[in-house]
């Protein structure tokens, strides 16, 4: 919210000042989302910001098609959100993260951390509207690897807990947590389960890196959050929603964590010391 705001004042709009939020809060339940939107709408604001991926979004467009929407999603044109990214066309724009695209990218990087692993665990939330693309997605990544992936899924706080001990019982190698919000807001739990069970853990933000996560590799959440209210604050000044192209990340971070790593008993090659963008001693 911070990075948000950040861009809010980049265009001039400060919280308190010149402009005022309405927060809503679905605090992980996607079923949720429909009534916060018409909520909001009830109280004719003046724009909405559906933070959370692509289910907020909808949730938003749903309840709306003239108050102007921005986005912090995955694949909006996929889910019909937008036209195109470069022509969004109708009251939404907003911000993608790309995160099934980076699932070669998490399994390389296991792969290097871990080389002894062979099979590999994916922890999804069922309820996200992304689950196939980001399953598919994690499972060409791990046949091309060579391995054996297997699906962990948690719709809830209290699912985490029961997926990790599924995971022991498989057994598997190593762990990838998909980009969710549920998964986002409870990364203390998950840090601190991976820390208990012992597993190799990659992560889609460094954020959870910084919360004592092994690895992270994704877009900056904090740059998407300020680009989100920068373009809130464009269409609060008269920009319209169908002419600002959907932006695409332009950040990714390598994020180790070596304390985990030497907790874990694992040695972190250079070659990914040297990649990495922050290295958390």
């Amino acid at each position: 919210m911070a990075a948000f705001q950040q861009g809010l004042n980049e265009t001039g709009l400060v919280e308190g000042q010149n402009v005022t939020i309405e927060y809503r809060w679905a605090e992980g339940r996607y079923d949720r989302l429909p009534a916060l939107a018409a909520d909001l709408v009830g109280r004719s604001v003046d724009l909405i910001t559906a933070a959370g991926g692509d289910a907020a979004a909808r949730a938003a467009k749903n309840a709306t098609s003239m108050i102007p929407i921005v986005f912090l999603g995955g694949d909006p044109a996929k889910f019909g959100l937008v036209a195109s990214l470069a022509r969004p066309g109708g009251n939404l724009t907003g911000v993608t993260f790309m995160t099934p695209e980076l699932a070669p990218k998490w399994l390389e990087l296991l792969s290097e951390l871990v080389p002894q692993a062979g099979v590999f665990a994916l922890l999804v939330n069922p309820s996200s509207l992304d689950n196939e693309r980001n399953i598919g997605a994690v499972q060409e990544a791990t046949r091309i690897k060579g391995g054996q992936l297997r699906i962990l899924k948690a719709a809830a706080a209290s699912e985490i807990d029961d997926a990790f001990r599924t995971l022991v019982q498989l057994p598997a190698d190593a762990l990838v947590i998909g980009a969710d919000p549920l998964f986002f807001n409870r990364r203390e739990q998950l840090v601190a389960l991976a820390a208990h069970y012992a597993i190799p853990v990659m992560y889609a933000a460094r954020e959870f890196a910084a919360a004592g996560g092994l690895v992270s590799y994704g877009p900056s959440i904090t740059a998407g959050y300020r680009r989100a209210g920068t373009y809130a604050g464009k269409i609060l000044k008269g920009a319209k929603p169908a002419e600002l192209p959907v932006e695409q990340p332009t950040t990714f971070e390598l994020v180790v964590n070596l304390k985990t790593a030497k907790t874990l008993g694992l040695t972190v090659p250079q070659l990914i010391l040297a990649r990495a963008d922050e290295v958390i001693e």
